[in-house]
């Protein structure tokens, strides 16, 4: 055989193997790799909302008046009646992305997100609710033993579309947001003790007072996890 060609080919077949070993990198450094699809045929309601529509790339929920999701306390109240929609999981590192379109909602406390609803009393939800004309607030509330915290930021009340990534590292968990689905910012870390093995985990939607709209969730999908293990401080010897 021609000396040139053996060159040639030889030089073919390097830079082909470069290009594979470049191709497996990109794949591997991958932020967001889907691990799995969030699978609409494997989505349960909790409770079903007033109106719904479910495709593979689109849902829709529409509240009813006095829908909400709250344990004691401050309001000493418990409301436990909102649509949640869930799939349910063994994976103890992913995270969960999903927008959220609230255009219609125009009535005080008026909220969707993401949530982790494990029972009445151990869940945890990340939204921005509807407050006025001129702010709303994007917050998360965790329940622990049938006590509710609610953390919030105030943000201008034209913000009309959120993207929430919600992550779990075993028991312990993330949310964050984000404006263009690209670049997230830190909500929340919190702990779900009742979180000790398989979890629920998806979207509601929900109406506190006498209102009603309609929340439109898209892009939805799961990744690996996006919430990296810490590499400060490291763990005391009794945990």
């Amino acid at each position: 055989m021609n000396k040139t060609i053996i060159y040639s080919t030889i030089l073919m077949l390097l830079a082909s193997c470069g290009q594979n070993k470049e191709q497996k990198e990109m794949q591997t450094n991958d932020s967001t790799a889907e691990v799995c699809k969030f699978d609409i045929g494997k989505l349960e309601w909790t409770r079903q909302p007033k109106d719904f529509s479910i495709s593979a790339d689109t849902i829709t929920i529409t509240t009813a008046p006095g829908t909400d999701l709250w344990q004691r306390t401050y309001y000493h109240f418990r409301n436990d009646n909102a649509p949640v929609l869930q799939m349910e999981t063994s994976d103890k590192f992913f995270s969960f992305v999903v927008k959220t379109d609230f255009s219609s909602s125009h009535h005080r406390f008026d909220q969707c997100g993401v949530v982790i609803y494990l029972d009445s009393e151990n869940w945890l939800k990340g939204s921005i609710e509807y407050e006025n004309e001129r702010f709303q607030h994007l917050g998360s509330v965790v329940t622990n033993n049938g006590y509710s915290d609610w953390a919030t930021t105030e943000i201008p009340a034209d913000v009309k579309t959120m993207w929430y990534r919600l992550s779990r590292r075993e028991d312990d968990f993330c949310i964050e947001c984000s404006d263009d689905g690209k670049t997230f910012r830190q909500m929340r870390v919190c702990h779900l003790y009742a979180a000790t093995d398989g979890i629920k985990f998806g979207i509601y939607a929900c109406s506190p007072e006498e209102s009603s709209f309609t929340a439109v969730f898209t892009e939805m999908v799961v990744t690996e996890c996006q919430w990296k293990a810490h590499d400060g401080q490291q763990p005391d010897e009794d945990n």
